[in-house]
């Protein structure tokens, strides 16, 4: 039962990157750059803290955008798909990220199931203004891309530095 108890390290370093996740979400940059960045830190969170770190912060951080007015109101019955989506994206990294594919192989079918499940909740489920329905379909799938990608490279090596057991 203890192996299933994260240790202060774990602990540390999760509340560190959610931390730096909310940061980056305060700034209000551009969807163009703040996607792939809170995509990034996601990847990231699950390379070190392992792939429930990195849903945690994937169920945290679509809240905080709407309670703090970064996510528009209108896409607040997108919420819980945002993170089912953030959920499924890290839990397919986390799983995919130890088989010989390997990591960056991983980010692909992560990014297309995290906009499979977004952008068809978006066009199936959710009755929302063409617009905000855009928001919700490739966009997703780019900065999920090149957030993954970007994040795999980074925590490749900074795993290595910090001798996290995460990556193999």
């Amino acid at each position: 039962m203890r192996k299933f108890l994260p240790d202060i390290r774990t602990i540390t370093r999760l509340a560190l990157l959610l931390a730096l996740t909310l940061a980056i979400q305060a700034f209000r940059l551009p969807t163009v750059v703040t996607g792939p960045l809170v995509n990034f830190m996601l990847i990231l969170t699950t390379i070190l803290t392992g792939t429930i770190g990195g849903v945690f912060v994937g169920f945290i951080t679509p809240w905080i955008a709407l309670l703090a007015g970064i996510l528009a109101a209108p896409l607040a019955p997108a919420v819980p798909f945002i993170m089912a989506g953030n959920a499924v994206y890290c839990l397919i990294f986390g799983l995919l990220k130890k088989t010989k594919t390997g990591m960056w192989l991983a980010v692909l079918p992560a990014s297309v199931v995290k906009f499979c499940v977004i952008g068809g909740s978006a066009s199936y489920l959710l009755e929302l203004p063409a617009p905000l329905t855009q928001v919700l379909l490739f966009p997703q799938l780019i900065n999920a891309l090149i957030g993954g990608a970007a994040a795999a490279a980074v925590g490749f090596y900074l795993a290595r530095i910090l001798k996290t057991a995460s990556v193999q």
